[in-house]
């Protein structure tokens, strides 16, 4: 892939609302074939989507999320993307991965509670007739999301010393 095609998309991942006067700018490109590239980029399906990342806390709306590992058996001559297919149909579920090591697949799921998605798992997830077993762990806190740091961390203030 052209080096100047790498930098646009690294620049649009970094900040998908960045100006393309400033990213023609820094490419090199008249806004026009920016625009023309960035379209195609869209139409081929390497940008899939233009995202915000929002922190709920501060809206003061609460998300459960968990990470839940699958091991799973799979069907004769179906591979893992018949089972990740039917996996990432659910609308609880944010994303979809295929694991290394213990276990076969990981889902992050989001819900508005514990018993919600807990409830989830057992009736959706589990009765799969792939899924042998899973385990949830659910996220207590997110400190950075897609590179984005959530929570800064609070300065410590230390008291004076008095001799």
């Amino acid at each position: 892939m052209e080096k100047q095609l790498l930098h646009i998309l690294e620049i649009l991942e970094e900040d998908a609302r960045a100006d393309t006067k400033d990213i023609a700018s820094l490419t090199g490109m008249s806004v026009d074939d920016l625009n023309k590239k960035i379209e195609q980029l869209e139409k081929s399906g390497i940008i899939r989507k233009y995202k915000t990342i929002i922190d709920w806390d501060i809206v003061g709306e609460s998300y459960v999320h968990a990470v839940i590992e699958l091991k799973v058996v799979l069907e004769r001559k179906q591979g893992y993307e018949k089972i990740a297919e039917r996996l990432y149909k659910f609308p609880e579920v944010r994303s979809v991965r295929l694991l290394s090591g213990g276990y076969d697949i990981s889902l992050t799921v989001r819900g508005k509670s514990m018993k919600e998605v807990a409830f989830f798992v057992a009736e959706k997830i589990a009765t799969l007739e792939q899924v042998q077993s899973t385990t949830t762990h659910f996220v207590l806190k997110t400190y950075k999301e897609d590179g984005v740091i959530l929570h800064e961390p609070e300065h410590i203030k230390r008291l004076p010393v008095s001799p």
